[in-house]
């Protein structure tokens, strides 16, 4: 059985902390908080579950940080959290048997990050690299949006899934941080070139956005999915600047980098249907369908563009042909995916009234 260190930065967390840490307690053999200035009962909080809480004077640099609370660990493998986050029953049963069972040989374990949970299912998912070998020693990269260089670690991809539950609301302080490394002379990598531009996104500061993301575009080497997503947000300002066919050929210029995706797909048929070219725009969409969502793949997946979005369109786009008997299929298929949906409940109930009665003249689908 290997031993687990959890290494945690926090500051004002005392909404989400105790629930983190309740969670995950009875699995890890040492819990490490690193407190970056907290002006809140966080360390009151972090007191019931540790004694090992320490200080870090906050320096605008989330590595930094988090590099130091893996140099405080002393078991075998370290996890690493954020406070917003939490570990479901049926995860930790995973992580036990991981516990148990895993490999010493394995360097680092890939558990699922599923962000932004409505209706007790998640909305995206990615993998991150969350249990770590202490003894090689991993670093942490970038001020924000950090990561840890694991290329040559023999990897285990789990099914263990972290849900993330954000309360904070979203502020400005990665663009700062990231705005400051200019102010300070320092270039940021080709990889911060891309959050740079989603940061600037965002915070609809397009024009620059739009410079950062060719920026990145024009480089090799990177993550391939960020490359796409990078095609993807270019795609909306775009279509926010009302540039609709500079918007349409940066999607196919996603293409350039691998298959198309659900998403693709999905903002291919967004466009063709936003010109009344519905023959087309039921081409992609039902591409979206077709597609075999790849569970472990390590890029983000946005689950309702395999699914629920296309079979919703679908069912749009096929009333707006005539395709009642079609429409209606559709809209049931959308259904098992949203069954509370109200939109997709209207839309029932639209239909089965111009069934009884038989007449589709003068009605209209909601969309």
């Amino acid at each position: 059985m290997i031993t687990i260190s959890l290494c945690m930065i926090v500051r004002d967390e005392s909404l989400v902390l105790d629930r983190c840490l309740e969670s995950i307690c009875g699995i890890v053999d040492e819990i490490i908080i690193v407190d970056t200035g907290s002006k809140d009962n966080t360390k009151e909080i972090a007191h019931k579950y540790t004694d090992k809480i320490y200080d870090f004077q906050w320096v605008d640099n989330f590595s930094k940080a988090r590099n130091y609370s893996f140099s405080l660990a002393t078991k075998e493998y370290i996890l690493w959290l954020d406070a917003d986050d939490i570990i479901l029953k049926e995860d930790i049963a995973k992580l036990k048997e991981i516990k148990t069972m895993l490999n010493p040989t394995i360097d680092v374990v890939m558990m699922k990050y599923n962000l932004m949970i409505k209706n007790g299912e998640p909305t995206m998912s990615f993998y991150r690299e969350r249990l770590l070998k202490r003894t090689r020693n991993y670093k942490w990269f970038s001020p924000v949006h950090e990561y840890i260089d694991f290329r040559g670690a023999k990897t285990f991809t789990s099914d263990v899934c972290i849900t993330h539950k954000k309360e904070h609301a979203k502020s400005e302080r990665n663009l700062k941080i990231l705005e400051k490394q200019f102010d300070n002379n320092k270039e940021l990598s080709p990889r911060n070139w891309f959050y740079y531009a989603r940061e600037l996104y965002y915070h609809g500061k397009y024009d620059k956005a739009i410079i950062y993301y060719e920026k990145f575009l024009n480089t090799e080497g990177e993550y391939l999915s960020n490359y796409i997503d990078s095609c993807i947000d270019l795609s909306k300002i775009y279509t926010a600047k009302n540039m609709p066919k500079k918007s349409f050929k940066t999607l196919l210029r996603s293409l350039e980098y691998d298959l198309p995706r659900a998403e693709i797909c999905c903002y291919i048929g967004y466009y063709y249907k936003k010109n009344n070219q519905y023959n087309k725009a039921i081409f992609y969409f039902d591409l979206a369908t077709r597609l075999v969502k790849p569970e472990k793949r390590w890029g983000f997946i946005i689950h309702d563009f395999w699914d629920f979005i296309p079979y919703t369109e679908l069912s749009i786009c096929n009333y707006k042909l005539g395709n009642i008997k079609q429409a209606i299929i559709n809209n049931d298929i959308a259904l098992k995916y949203k069954p509370k949906h109200t939109v997709l409940l209207n839309n029932k109930k639209f239909f089965n009234q111009i069934i009884s009665k038989k007449n589709y003249a003068n009605v209209s689908i909601q969309s």
